[in-house]
């Protein structure tokens, strides 16, 4: 029944797509298959229309006059609105979710090494001299203080890193 409808209309609706397309704007295209769509949506909910021919030409016009309000509503961006080289919202949370993990790492460390770290990945960018000077500790032992707690970091991040890597 449906394709015996869908072959009766076809030609139909083609002729009508493309007669009311231009003066809405739009692809002829584009109006066609919005009223395939109207007329299975109205298939599954009441059955096929009594005048299959008139109910095509209704909703061909009814969809050429909702494009129309739709493009008197809606202006295009001025310029495009994503970067592509802008990260996706995915990787942004995923970002996000690993910078949380090497925080909280951080935070789990011994000792003096989370102020250090902290100091180390400042964005005020601090001197060795600097870092040393808020740390109370000397220059010299700030190289080995920073491999030890790297270390440290590594080995707390191991797990982590390793579970969420494809095996076999």
């Amino acid at each position: 029944m449906t394709d015996d409808l869908v072959a009766a209309l076809r030609p139909l609706l083609t002729a009508e797509a493309s007669a009311e397309a231009h003066a809405c704007g739009s692809d002829p295209g584009d109006l066609e298959q919005t009223v395939w769509l109207r007329l299975l949506e109205r298939l599954a909910a009441h059955g096929p229309p009594r005048s299959p021919a008139d109910w095509l030409r209704r909703a061909v016009r009814a969809e050429s006059r909702r494009t129309r309000r739709t493009a008197h509503r809606e202006r295009p961006y001025g310029t495009e609105p994503a970067d592509p080289a802008a990260p996706t919202p995915e990787q942004r949370v995923v970002a996000g979710a690993r910078h949380r993990a090497l925080r909280e790492a951080v935070a789990r460390l011994p000792g003096r090494c989370p102020r250090l770290l902290a100091a180390l990945f400042s964005p005020e960018d601090l001197t060795y001299r600097e870092i040393a000077g808020e740390l109370g500790i000397s220059q010299g032992s700030l190289g080995p203080e920073r491999s030890r707690c790297l270390g440290c970091l590594r080995r707390l991040l191991a797990p982590e890193v390793a579970s969420h890597e494809a095996r076999g």
